[in-house]
């Protein structure tokens, strides 16, 4: 099976569960036709006995070699992630979460574009619940630069899950910074804002898992805050104007604050595409 001179970068914490593990790292290794150089698994924290187990079965079983960063306290994601950043030996990273599935043919899809010269790299995903075959909604990003500019100002223009990127261009913009939830929001403005090629390709390219409490997460008082300091930084930046931000102040802190079920109703009718079948 061919390779390509990029690290696959997987962060696990206490919360996750071993067989998502495996699913997660065996579709985005042994399955993909084009596969990483290396994996880098970065252990967040303690974990428990059965996770800890997995991993080292991995690292011993895996068709491409496995550098397991194992943190003695949890960071939470961003420093995490920028653990495995240091740890990645190749200059091209492609991101992966501990509970979704890579299609066969993604990382093929998105070593052509970096290839050719861009940055950044993100694909569309399907949302499921518990049976990665059977997706309930598609999340489809902006493709191009100046629709993903555009969208930008408003949302994330980026599955996050779905990352392919150049490790010297986040370098650039100081790589991961703690924000809440939204530290791959602020990662991708700054991005942009520096003049990295950036580029999505529109189909699913990944099995995203949404867990009951999704909705739940990306609310409450807390979620606010974090979008509103959000807003106030994308206005200093100039990124947004005035109007835009005020805009975005007052709807988007809106959203966070409704109850769950209605966030779900309205994220599946705005951002992703609800599937026949679908009843959420």
């Amino acid at each position: 099976m061919p390779t390509a001179d990029f690290s696959l970068l997987l962060p696990v914490y206490a919360g996750d569960d071993a067989a998502f593990v495996r699913a997660a790292f065996e579709s985005s290794v042994d399955a993909q036709t084009l596969r990483p150089a290396e994996a880098v698994i970065v252990q967040d924290g303690p974990v428990p006995a059965a996770l800890a187990a997995e991993l080292d079965r991995l690292v011993a079983e895996s068709p491409v070699p496995v550098r397991l960063v194992r943190l003695p306290e949890n960071l939470g994601l961003a420093e995490a992630l920028n653990r495995g950043l240091d740890a990645a030996r190749h200059p091209v990273v492609a991101r992966m979460d501990a509970d979704d599935v890579s299609v066969p043919e993604r990382f093929a899809r998105q070593w052509e574009l970096i290839d050719a010269g861009f940055d950044l790299v993100g694909t569309g995903m399907a949302e499921f619940e518990s049976d990665p075959d059977r997706p309930v909604s598609v999340r489809t990003p902006p493709v191009g630069a100046e629709r993903i500019r555009a969208h930008a100002r408003t949302h994330n223009p980026f599955n996050h899950p779905t990352m392919m990127y150049r490790v010297a261009a986040l370098d650039r913009v100081g790589r991961y910074e703690p924000f809440g939830r939204m530290e791959d929001y602020w990662l991708g403005v700054r991005l942009i804002d520096a003049g990295a090629r950036v580029e999505n390709i529109a189909e699913p390219l990944l099995r995203y898992r949404v867990g009951a409490g999704a909705f739940a997460r990306r609310g409450g008082w807390a979620e606010a805050r974090t979008e509103w300091r959000l807003q106030r930084e994308l206005l200093r930046m100039g990124f947004v104007s005035a109007p835009q931000y005020a805009r975005n102040v007052v709807m988007k802190g809106a959203y966070r604050l409704l109850p769950a079920g209605v966030k779900r109703r309205l994220f599946r009718g705005l951002i992703s595409r609800g599937l026949p079948g679908d009843r959420a």
